[in-house]
C-alpha cells in the first residue's frame, strides 16, 4: 500500500503510549491498533485531527506516500 502510517514513530517521540493516546482521542486500542499497524482502510479527518492535536503534530508526520516499489523498509 503506497500510505505509509507513522503514527508509531509520533508516538515514540512524544513518549505516548498506545493506552494514553486511545484515551485522549477517544478510540477503542483495537481501532487504534489498525490504524497504528496501517491496517485500515480509511481514517476520519475528525479522528486525523484528534490525534494530531494529542501528539501535537501535522498530518504530514502520521501520513506518508510512497510510490509502489519504493516502500522503506
Amino acid at each position: 500500500m503506497p500510505i505509509i502510517v507513522n503514527l508509531d514513530v509520533m508516538m515514540a517521540k512524544r513518549k505516548m503510549s498506545l493506552n494514553e493516546l486511545s484515551e485522549k482521542v477517544n478510540l477503542t486500542l483495537a481501532n487504534l491498533s489498525i490504524l497504528k499497524t496501517g491496517k485500515a482502510k480509511a481514517v476520519r479527518f475528525s479522528t486525523l485531527e484528534a490525534i494530531c492535536k494529542a501528539l501535537n503534530c501535522q498530518p504530514g508526520d502520521i501520513l506518508e506516500f510512497a510510490e509502489e516499489g519504493n516502500n522503506p523498509v
